[in-house]
């Protein structure tokens, strides 16, 4: 699935915080990032973002789960 598709995907389901771990995942979120704001003429369009280089997978859903009191929910994985 292509990023721009799933990004869309994400705000369409009310997904509130990506996380990205791995290879370029600063880069990654930057992307996610400029998906997110486009053009800017939209101030509903929000989604809380975060890198983590040098980081493990369970480390970054750690992360995740500690801001469950703002954004509630399981963080759940999905692999590019």
């Amino acid at each position: 699935m292509e990023l721009d598709v799933l990004v869309e995907q994400f705000i369409a389901e009310g997904v509130k915080f990506v996380g990205v771990v791995g290879a370029d995942c600063a880069r990654v979120e930057d992307i996610i990032d400029e998906l997110v704001v486009g053009d800017g003429s939209d101030p509903n369009r929000f989604l809380l973002t975060s890198s983590h280089p040098d980081e493990s997978l369970h480390d970054a859903i750690e992360f995740a789960r500690s801001l469950s009191e703002e954004y509630p929910g399981e963080p759940q994985v999905i692999e590019l």
